[in-house]
């Protein structure tokens, strides 16, 4: 018999192991593929534009690449959030890094003014944090480069990459950049007060934005995917229901 304390901790730390992943053989290794050879081909382009006198590509490209190839539906891996989330990240702090001479402060605040630039800008990308860090404390090189470091490497590595997803990510059937989806309202079953009266009514994109609204949490997904999502499952359940019935 488990100890109970045991058990109990068990139980605990099940809590922080992830559900697994639903991507299929062919998406996983559209992504393997796809990053690594988003990230030889800017890096090799970079390397013969800019030379070794400069650098010519940045860590947090790798970020990027796993956002851009491994799950490009994500809002947060959208062309606009690449480019723009990194540019902005980086002028903030080659910023914060002129301003403060406290480093862990300079990071700190950087990447917190990166975020909440972000936001409003509507290019969020959790890499661009890393980027803001580098600024910061990337040593002589980057330090030399001032501003001009979000033109190059930031900016070009971020446009380079861009263009690879474009081209790699339509190449094998993927939506990108993946734009809203035209999810049309389902028909779901409503209990209506009446016995035995039951009436069929749509969850409308409307419905979905307030919910979301309402939750005010940022979930790594599109309204319209979701919605898309929802619906699939909806037809999928009357479907079952309607064999059952026959």
């Amino acid at each position: 018999m488990m100890n109970p304390f045991i058990k109990k901790f068990l139980n605990g730390c099940a809590h922080f192991w992830p559900q697994p992943i639903l991507s299929s053989r062919r998406e996983r290794l559209a992504g393997c593929v796809g990053a690594g050879i988003g990230l030889i081909l800017t890096a090799w382009l970079c390397h013969h534009a800019l030379g070794d006198s400069s650098p010519w590509l940045i860590a947090p490209m790798g970020a990027s690449a796993v956002l851009m190839f491994a799950i490009p539906a994500s809002p947060l891996a959208q062309p606009w959030a690449i480019v723009g989330g990194n540019l902005l990240a980086a002028v903030i702090g080659v910023t914060c890094a002129y301003c403060l001479s406290d480093t862990a402060l300079a990071a700190g605040l950087a990447v917190a003014l990166s975020i909440a630039l972000m936001f409003p800008l509507r290019c969020l990308h959790p890499p661009s944090g890393a980027v803001a860090v580098t600024a910061v404390l990337g040593g002589p090189a980057i330090a030399q480069l001032g501003y001009g470091f979000a033109l190059y490497p930031v900016l070009i590595n971020s446009l380079l990459l861009t263009a690879v997803a474009l081209v790699f990510n339509n190449a094998v059937k993927r939506r990108y950049p993946h734009s809203m989806s035209s999810a049309k309202a389902v028909p779901v079953a409503v209990n209506l007060p009446q016995p035995g009266v039951r009436q069929r009514r749509g969850i409308h994109r409307e419905d979905l934005h307030a919910v979301l609204v309402e939750r005010g949490e940022v979930l790594d997904i599109d309204e319209g995917d979701l919605l898309e999502i929802l619906t699939q499952a909806e037809a999928r359940a009357q479907r079952r229901a309607t064999t059952k019935s026959a």
